[in-house]
């Protein structure tokens, strides 16, 4: 087993709600952060206390700084936390490259696949980094950074292939109110956090509609069949999928305004085009970015993904949300479950 890592500094790679929320959740345990992100006036509200542009009145630590300069944020940092969207991830760590120091980590909170890759976070972070993955991690479960920033209680999953090293992360970020389980299973967690994505958008689009909670059942509970059968077909545990990093997340995001997935398809659900809702949005939509590279891999596979093809039919622009719905219930008949068994 690895030997046991302690944290005292740790560098925030992105200024976004969630990321500025981890930072203070690191704050909280005693690291000093440093953030880094592109925008100059976030950048200014983080170091003046409050980070306006993301988690307006949330008091920050005075143990987190900023800057717009990725070599100074990172040199020097022990452990390294990824918070830019899937599609920025490569790029963000290939100019942090030169300036990682020997013995650093990595840790990402993206959820997704990469568009012309298909690659999965962790691979991303291995190839851009060049870092084996005993020395990466990622974190996954229900984490709405709203209520965390709240200091309201959650529990989230540090997944890596290292179990000391997800031991010693899940020690650097364990505070009062927010509660990490470890796991080696990187795959699933992955899986779950990007396929969870896809879902929320069908889930939202039905609320929009008027729809109930008959819906929102059927859709959490056969978009979570989905999920396990993807993810155990690329090397993940199924029991994952049972956990915080599966239906726990899964349940968050599809339950809540504060889910920018979910949110957009609840704004597409009342008529608006995505064109549209994207313009409403805060922040990146992952799910409609993730939905290609998703049904690609599942296709290559012969995994079969319903609700996750019908998002996609409906974000390219070959379907409607009326129709969407006309596709899910015209399937065949099944047994219950998450494998597959026509009747």
């Amino acid at each position: 087993m690895s030997k046991e890592r302690v944290f005292t500094r740790a560098a925030v790679l992105g200024t976004g709600a969630w990321g500025t929320t981890f930072a203070q959740i690191l704050a909280d345990a005693g690291l000093n952060v440093t953030m880094w992100g592109r925008k100059a006036t976030t950048v200014d509200f983080i170091n003046s206390g409050e980070n306006a542009t993301y988690l307006p009145g949330i008091e920050l630590s005075d143990q987190i700084s900023a800057s717009t300069s990725i070599e100074e944020v990172v040199t020097g940092a022990q452990l390294i936390v990824i918070a830019v969207p899937v599609a920025g991830v490569r790029s963000t760590l290939e100019a942090a490259r030169p300036c990682l120091s020997d013995d650093v980590v990595i840790v990402s909170l993206a959820k997704g696949l990469e568009l012309a890759s298909h690659l999965r976070v962790d691979e991303i972070i291995e190839q851009a980094s060049g870092l084996g993955q005993d020395r990466i991690a990622i974190i996954s479960g229900p984490n709405l950074s709203r209520e965390i920033a709240e200091h309201q209680p959650t529990a989230t999953v540090v997944a890596s292939t290292n179990q000391q090293l997800a031991i010693d992360i899940a020690k650097a970020c364990h505070t009062s109110y927010f509660r990490p389980y470890v796991s080696t299973d990187v795959i699933g967690c992955e899986i779950a956090g990007a396929t969870k994505n896809v879902i929320a958008v069908a889930i939202g689009a039905a609320e929009g509609m008027g729809l109930g909670l008959n819906t929102r059942a059927t859709l959490i509970t056969r978009g979570l069949a989905e999920m396990t059968r993807l993810g155990q077909a690329l090397g993940g545990d199924p029991a994952t999928f049972a956990g915080l990093a599966g239906i726990g997340d899964l349940m968050a995001t599809c339950s809540s305004r504060l889910s920018r997935n979910f949110s957009l398809g609840h704004r597409m659900g009342t008529g608006l085009s995505l064109d549209k809702a994207l313009a409403l949005s805060p922040g990146v939509v992952e799910g409609v970015r993730s939905a290609e590279p998703i049904l690609a891999v599942a296709d290559s596979l012969g995994i079969d993904m319903p609700i996750s093809a019908a998002v996609l039919a409906v974000v390219s622009g070959d379907a409607t949300i009326e129709q969407m719905g006309q596709m899910l219930l015209a399937r065949p008949q099944k047994m219950d479950g998450w494998e597959i068994s026509l009747l």
